[in-house]
Parts: structure tokens; sequence; C-alpha cells
């Protein structure tokens, strides 16, 4: 989100008036959906009767999971599929237990007979799971004499799919799948438009953005509906993915709902018209950390602080003078009413909600004693208000940072912080003092995905930046820092980008520090910043990738019962 700035100044907001001072303002594209989700009502006996519907299927499917008649290959197949359909939450248990069982009898040579496809679908099931299946089982597709991929298995279009998606997973040092990432996305897009119905549909998809760095929630639906040949083995899979969906929706659209009122209800478009306004977008991210049905309240709640964070990012970037963002980055570091009368006018109402929600936050939370995690998250907003102060120096300057001191700074104005520490508030138990306590340590899986938040931001949205004048984005840092041309800065900052990937697949392996539950959200924020920000800045123009996703789950039809 930190591209506030990403949007063409617009020079006619720039002339000076004796009444008011020059504000850099925006011209922020205005919100595609207006009220369209004000007006969903819940029907809470059809929500129900999914939930109802879903028994019979569930257990039926937990029963396949647990056949000890299945061969291990099917079984891994079904486990796969289970989990490409977002269902995994529903049978940890029993999907943990049969996974153990397999990993433990794993031997190289019981693959020696076994096809790509199959390989690839084994090796990303365990390795989705956790579970650190050796990647040489890929040995055997290269030639022994040149060490590249056969050229026999070019023609495999399933198992190079599968290949590719496998070489996502992968870790540092394991360079056989470095090599299949790259032998097998070349062979895919030579061969993408030759390949007709299902297949063809699910290599452009993957080519688009791999399952890995996609949001959950949508990767669900596609697979659904790209691979439903796969699935069709399991008809009880297939029945208890769409009610799912469809219970899915009606929370989701429910949650929509109250976030957008609430938002219309605190006038923030009037008082503050300047900001961009993206309730479904900001729901949207957050819902891509966690879709399970148990964090609604925790989506609701970090939806609100996220909504905040945009508020305070486009006054600080596409508003206030420089001496305004002083005195409001010292009134949010008093964090007290008392300061209200040192900010300027437009910004008060702001201050004084963000104060109230903040403070019913913390009452309600104490009384389960869990109030820690809204200090963490009041604490990580007064942190990146500091961090924007000094982006807005540097541009009030024309001073143009250091790599190793705009990271140092970036990775606080990425906003990912607040973010993943809001996103723990409304969890529940899981967020123990020593969960809390590991997220303080800054573990290296939350520094990898801290760095893939600020950097992909940059790569995408470094020239919208330059245009408006400022001078704190992470390319010109590093241009600046070590003399290289700007193609050589953004390659450098991917192959940054790539390895912070690899430290995030290594730190969900097991054994893992923390619990999957309290790691999915860091995995999964990486995976937004990939959503929004690979292809353009899908967030302050989100035309597009946001767009289509926000259609796909809460406007357009879901999967016919």
């Amino acid at each position: 989100m930190a591209a506030a700035g990403a949007s063409v100044i617009s020079q006619a907001n720039m002339t000076k008036t004796t009444a008011e001072p020059v504000r850099p303002l925006a011209n922020f594209p205005p919100s595609a959906w207006g009220d369209m989700f004000l007006s969903f009502s819940l029907d809470n006996s059809v929500m129900e009767g999914y939930a109802k519907s879903m028994e019979e299927p569930k257990e039926q499917v937990r029963r396949s999971i647990l056949d000890p008649r299945m061969d291990s290959n099917k079984k891994l197949n079904l486990i796969y599929s289970v989990h490409r359909l977002g269902l995994t939450y529903m049978f940890l248990k029993e999907i943990e237990g049969q996974l153990d069982k397999l990993f433990k009898h794993f031997k190289l040579e019981d693959y020696v007979e076994v096809d790509l496809h199959t390989t690839s679908i084994n090796f990303q099931a365990f390795r989705h799971l956790g579970y650190k299946l050796p990647c040489d089982v890929f040995n055997k597709f290269k030639d022994d004499d040149s060490n590249a991929f056969k050229e026999s298995i070019s023609r495999d279009v399933r198992g190079l799919l599968g290949l590719y998606e496998s070489a996502q997973l992968r870790l540092k040092g394991e360079r056989i799948l470095d090599d299949a990432s790259v032998f097998a996305e070349t062979k895919l897009k030579s061969l993408v438009d030759t390949v007709e119905g299902n297949l063809g549909q699910q290599v452009k998809q993957s080519l688009k953005r791999p399952f890995h760095q996609g949001m959950p929630m949508v990767e669900a639906r596609l697979y659904f509906s790209n691979y439903q040949e796969e699935c069709l083995a399991h008809d009880s899979l297939l029945k208890l993915a769409k009610l799912h969906f469809n219970y899915l929706q009606l929370q989701q659209k429910e949650e929509l709902r109250i976030v957008s009122k609430w938002w219309k209800d605190m006038r923030f478009q009037e008082t503050t018209p300047y900001i961009r306004d993206r309730v479904p977008e900001i729901y949207l991210w957050i819902l891509g950390l966690y879709f399970e049905p148990k964090y609604s309240l925790a989506r609701i709640i970090a939806t609100k602080i996220t909504l905040f964070l945009v508020v305070l990012d486009d006054t600080y970037d596409a508003y206030a003078t420089i001496e305004e963002i002083r005195l409001l980055t010292d009134a949010i570091n008093r964090w007290d009413i008392s300061a209200m009368s040192q900010i300027p006018e437009y910004i008060r109402p702001f201050y004084k909600i963000l104060l109230d929600e903040y403070a019913e936050l913390e009452k309600k939370l104490a009384k389960e004693g869990r109030a820690n995690s809204v200090i963490a998250s009041k604490e990580a907003f007064q942190d990146i208000a500091r961090g924007y102060l000094e982006e807005a120096e540097w541009t009030n300057s024309g001073y143009v940072a250091s790599f190793p001191e705009y990271m140092k700074n970036g990775l606080i104005t990425s906003a990912y912080n607040v973010i993943s520490k809001s996103a723990l508030v409304g969890m529940g138990e899981i967020v123990s003092k020593d969960a809390l306590a590991w997220y303080e340590s800054h573990p290296k899986i939350l520094q990898a995905s801290e760095l893939i938040s600020r950097l992909q931001d940059d790569v995408m949205t470094y020239l919208f930046e330059r245009e408006r004048g400022q001078s704190a984005t992470g390319v010109d840092a590093y241009i600046k820092t070590y003399a290289v041309s700007e193609k050589d800065a953004i390659d450098e900052l991917k192959k940054m980008i790539e390895n912070a990937w690899k430290d995030i697949n290594e730190g969900c392996l097991k054994p893992r520090e923390v619990s999957m539950d309290l790691l999915a959200p860091i995995l999964n924020l990486a995976r937004m910043i990939d959503v929004v920000y690979r292809y353009d800045d899908g967030f302050t123009f989100p035309g597009k990738t946001l767009k289509e996703y926000i259609t796909l789950l809460f406007v357009g039809p879901l999967p016919s019962m």
C-alpha cells in the first residue's frame, strides 16, 4: 500500500493561493464499487443450511484421507487437491497423521519409476504442509552428462506444469529447483498457445501467477474451475468445495458490509476527500491473510486498522504540508486527545476516531487478558508515522537516501509491521505472550516477508513516484549507492525478492518455531503483495487484478450446486 504516491500529480493542484498552502494533491481514481456492498442482507438460515449440508461430504472426505487401502500416490493427490481447494484447515489432524507416516517411510528409490507429474504433486503435497521432501526426487529427470533437464520431458505439459509449481517451493541451495523454474517456465511459455481445454487454462494461470504466490481464496476458486477432472475421482470433495464456497461468500459479504458501513459512518470521504477510497480492496487484502470462518472478527479489526493506514499514508503523501506532517506525527506519538488542538482541523476527526477505536479494542481485549496485541498494533502505527515523516523530510530537502538507510526506514513504511501486528489482534488465544515475543524478535521469515513487501512495491511504482517528485524509492536508492544502471538495480532487487521467498519457504517447514496459524498471515501477506504489485500498482489503480478478484469472490456467480 505504500505506493500512495503512485499517481500522477495534477499541475492544477499546485497553484498556490493565499488562503491555502501548496498541496501535492494526487487525483486518485474513485472507488469502482460505490455503495454496492452496503445493501447486502445476510440470511442466517441459508448460511446455517450450508454448514449443515457440509457435514456429510466432510465426513466422506475425512474417511478417504484416512483410508488405509488407498495407494500412497492417490492419497497424496487427494491431500494436494484438498489443500488447493482451501479445505486443509478442516482435516489438518488427519492430513498431518497421514503425511507423518508417508514421510517416515520415504525412500528415494520408490520414485525411480514415478512420472514427472506424480512426482511433482507428491513433492508439493509434502512441502506445502511443511515436510521437507528432498528435491533429489527430480534428479532422474536430468541428463547425467549435460546436467540439464532431459528434452524428453519437454512434451509432457502436465509434468512441466507440476515441475514449475514445485520449483516455487525451493530453498536456498536447491540448485536443481532453480534450474527447474527457468527450464519449465521457458518450455511452458513456448507451449502455452498450443494447449487447449482445462490444461491450457492451468498453464496460463500458473504462468500468470504460480499457486504458491497467489491469494488462497482466489486460487481455490480457480483450482475448482480449472482442475475439475483432477477432483472428479472424489465426488464428496467437489460437493464439499461448492458448499464451502457458498458458505464463505455469505460470511465474507456480511463482513464487507460491516466494514463498508463503518467507513461510511465515519465520514472519511467527507473529512479527508483526497484519500483513496478502497474499502473492498483493503478487505480483500486482509481476506488474503486468513479466510477461515473462525477469523471473522480478526478480518474486521485488521481491515479497519489498515483503512486508518490508508488515510494516514495519503495524508502524508498526497495532501499535508511538511509542517502539518511534523505536527501530526507528534500527535500520533503522544496518542492523547489533548494533542488534537495542535493538528490541522481537517485531520482532527480522523485522529479522534483512531484513538477511540484503539481504546475500544484495548478495553474489549483487556477483559480477555489479551490487550498486548492491541498495544503492539498501536506501537507499530506510531512507528509508521515516524517512518512516513522521515520520507517526507527526505522529499522536502531533495535528499536521496543510501540503499541501507532507505531499507531501514522502508521496511517500516511498507506498512507491513502495522498490518501483520493488526492481523493478530482478533485471532484469539493463539496469540499468546510467547507468540508476540516471537514476532517482536523479528525472525528471518518476518524479515523476508517485509522485504518482499517493500521491494515488490518499489519495483512496480518507482516511475510514478519519480513523476511526483518522491525521492524515496528502493530503485533510486540502489542506483545512487551502487552506481549501477536502472536495469541492473531492478534485476538486483528482483534477486533479493527471489531469495526472500526461499527464506519464507524455509520458515514454513517443520520443525517450526511457532504454529502454522501464526506463520500463515506472514506467508500470505507476501502473497498479497505479489497479487497487488506483480503487474501494476493494483492498489492505487485497482482496475485489473483486484477488480477481477473482488468480482470473482463477491459479485460473480458461485459454482452451481
